[in-house]
């Protein structure tokens, strides 16, 4: 696998869902999706303006190592949420899924769900990584809860380990699914997006 590719955006359809790379145009659409509530666990301040917005995605776009995408909604054709690759390391064949929020109308919808199976899907079946990784502030048990919920096994915590937005230390919970995992993790969520919503 070259390792140009992962270090790619390529589009991702899915049904309720699409990823495609992040752009300064999705400012706009993300500013209405994003609050208080789900920028309580990132490690980026609430943007309160469009401007902002823009400043926030430029950051993503010219960040070393860091593939990112914005999650439309399929109905609206809208930004209603993001989501990167980071920690990449096409020797080891693994990355990292983070920075990832999604508005709160959106949520519980399958949205989040989707998204993760697309990602999943290019990491192990399109880059032949053997490991896929998920850091997440202690505090976020929502998160938590979503990660497990993929199929991912917590491995434990790094304490001390990165700065929250108000200065404090976070310590952050870490997850990982393998190669081995990913067909029966597949199969669950392919069988939970299938259910009705």
């Amino acid at each position: 696998m070259p390792h140009d590719d992962f270090y790619a955006a390529p589009g991702l359809a899915g049904d309720i869902v699409r990823l495609v790379p992040l752009a300064e145009e999705h400012a706009p659409d993300l500013l209405e999706a994003a609050d208080d509530e789900v920028f309580r666990h990132l490690s980026k301040p609430l943007p309160a303006s469009v401007d902002q917005m823009r400043s926030l995605i430029a950051w993503y776009l010219e960040a070393p190592g860091v593939v990112p995408w914005a999650q439309l909604d399929v109905a609206s054709g809208k930004a209603v949420g993001m989501t990167t690759y980071y920690d990449i390391d096409p020797a080891l064949r693994t990355v990292a899924i983070g920075h990832t929020w999604l508005g709160r109308s959106h949520w519980r919808q399958g949205h989040n769900t989707e998204a993760k199976l697309l990602l999943l899907r290019r990491a192990f079946e399109e880059l032949e990584c053997v490991r896929v990784v998920w850091h997440t502030d202690i505090r976020n048990e929502r998160s938590q809860a979503a990660i497990t919920r993929l199929g991912a096994l917590r491995e434990g915590v790094l304490r001390k380990h990165r700065r929250r937005v108000d200065g404090s230390w976070r310590d952050t919970v870490i997850f990982s699914m393998v190669d081995d995992e990913w067909p029966a993790a597949r199969d669950r969520l392919e069988e939970a997006l299938a259910l009705p919503r």
